[in-house]
């Protein structure tokens, strides 16, 4: 109704608005000067809102945009206790408070075969087992922030990135949106690290503040440099326009070579194996079988694998290759160590805690007393500054028990089982080659997260969920012969 009476007066409406704001203002200077500067940010907010019942789509393109750029509280100096990435993080609380509306009035009018997808369902459950393990907390506060911003990041990237790809010719903008800002990032941390001579160390922090170290903004990379190098090969796209990717691909692949994080190095190069099997035709199962069998041999004869890898003594801050090579160095790496100190800590929280977990986002406040003397590094710390379990698979083992493990790696087998099937099945070569860019980023993710964990972050929530979601539209529109770029 509000809608419709704003539609039959639109132009009554913006002249009455405008001229109370005039006159709104002039009181505002006259009789409450403090907040004058503040109340000009009122127009603003206005527009906002009328983009946001209005234009909702191009919000969210401005949402993919902006993710890259955001800057946190914390790295702006506005606050020491709960952090918030500005602006980023409160339009997802906005879309997704505006679902959880429009669902609980029932007009959330979802579709049937989405809501019932496979990889729907377990998204769900985990978001409601993420929610009991916070009630069960060790530290309530910190648990419910936790679930509270994982809610705003799989209902704004997720389901409310399916109605925005419903109309499939938003979807390229959006994953553009993100890379252009990507590649400013890019150009920014290139420039600001040449200052630095390009040296090992600067390496860690000169992407700041718009990712908080190396690791992030390195996994951001991975996740889109599958995506440009395919794009490469999408015809849609004019010989100019693939040509500008093969620029962008080649600038990605070097500013990723400059991070030194050896983690996406190491995912890209999983990923790529993949792409290999597909050239090949290998086909899931006998794949999963395979990769069993090395697990199993490589349990059997782990202690022979754990002595030659303690033979690795490669120090990473001795050149590129040399970073390579110290990816296996659990002997002298401090990184490296430290990281197998972070996993031995949660493995032993977790055997205090093993069903219900120590609760969402508490690991890093409680880990400190379940560290060995022997495992410690020069960078250990005992007051939780140095972030959490550095993996997607043992923070969610400590904080949310068994289950929340299982779902992580049920969540990896099926993205894996539904790439194989998808890219296998598509007949349409655009379709094959977008889905190629999309999944193989995606995995190479799946890869990361066993060394290092995001998904508590905006700048790689945005990008997973939204390519999931992408995963599962594929899956449907091959169930009803459809293409995404006919």
């Amino acid at each position: 109704m509000l809608k419709k009476l704003w539609d039959n007066y639109k132009n009554k409406n913006i002249y009455f608005i405008g001229f109370l704001y005039l006159i709104s203002n002039v009181y505002v200077l006259l009789f409450k000067r403090d907040y004058f500067y503040a109340y000009q940010l009122l127009p603003f907010l206005l527009i906002g809102a009328y983009v946001f019942i209005y234009h909702w789509e191009y919000l969210m393109l401005f949402l993919s945009f902006i993710t890259p750029l955001s800057i946190s509280l914390k790295d702006l100096n506005l606050t020491e206790g709960a952090n918030l990435s500005l602006p980023s993080e409160p339009i997802m609380a906005a879309f997704t408070l505006m679902y959880l509306i429009h669902s609980f009035i029932g007009k959330s009018d979802i579709e049937k075969n989405f809501s019932r997808h496979p990889m729907t369902i377990l998204i769900i459950l985990q978001t409601i087992w993420i929610f009991i393990t916070a009630l069960t907390s060790v530290d309530f506060i910190v648990s419910v922030k936790f679930f509270i911003a994982r809610l705003w990041f799989v209902v704004s990237c997720y389901f409310i990135v399916f109605y925005l790809f419903k109309n499939r010719g938003m979807i390229l903008p959006f994953i553009i949106s993100y890379l252009l800002s990507l590649l400013v990032v890019c150009i920014y941390t290139i420039y600001h690290h040449a200052t630095y001579g390009f040296d090992h160390k600067s390496a860690d922090w000169v992407m700041s503040p718009f990712y908080n170290d190396h690791t992030a903004y390195g996994a951001a990379l991975g996740i889109f440099l599958p995506f440009a190098f395919a794009m490469i090969f999408f015809r849609k796209f004019n010989p100019f326009v693939r040509l500008i990717f093969v620029f962008v691909f080649v600038f990605m692949l070097f500013a990723l070579v400059l991070s030194y994080a050896r983690a996406a190095w190491l995912s890209l190069a999983v990923a790529f194996l993949v792409f290999i099997t597909w050239l090949l035709r290998i086909r899931f199962f006998p794949l999963l079988f395979g990769f069993i069998s090395v697990l199993i041999v490589v349990f059997a004869f782990q202690e022979e694998l754990l002595y030659l890898a303690g033979k690795n003594t490669t120090d990473a801050e001795e050149g590129l290759w040399n970073n390579v090579k110290s990816i296996s160095n659990i002997s002298s790496d401090a990184s490296n160590l430290e990281r197998l100190n972070r996993w031995s800590c949660a493995v032993r929280m977790w055997a205090d805690k093993p069903f219900l977990g120590w609760g969402p986002g508490t690991y890093m406040f409680n880990y400190a007393s379940y560290q060995l003397s022997k495992e410690k590094t020069i960078i250990s710390t005992n007051f939780g500054t140095n972030g959490n379990a550095h993996s997607e698979y043992l923070g969610p083992l400590v904080e949310q028990g068994i289950l929340g493990l299982i779902f992580m790696l049920v969540m990896l087998f099926m993205i894996t089982y539904y790439g194989y099937k998808i890219f296998y099945n598509e007949k349409n070569p655009d379709d094959k080659v977008f889905f190629a860019g999309i999944f193989l980023g995606l995995f190479s993710y799946f890869i990361h997260g066993f060394i290092n964990n995001f998904l508590d972050t905006d700048k790689l929530s945005l990008p997973f969920w939204a390519f999931v979601c992408l995963i599962v539209i594929f899956d449907l529109k091959q169930k009803n012969n459809e293409k995404i770029f006919g």
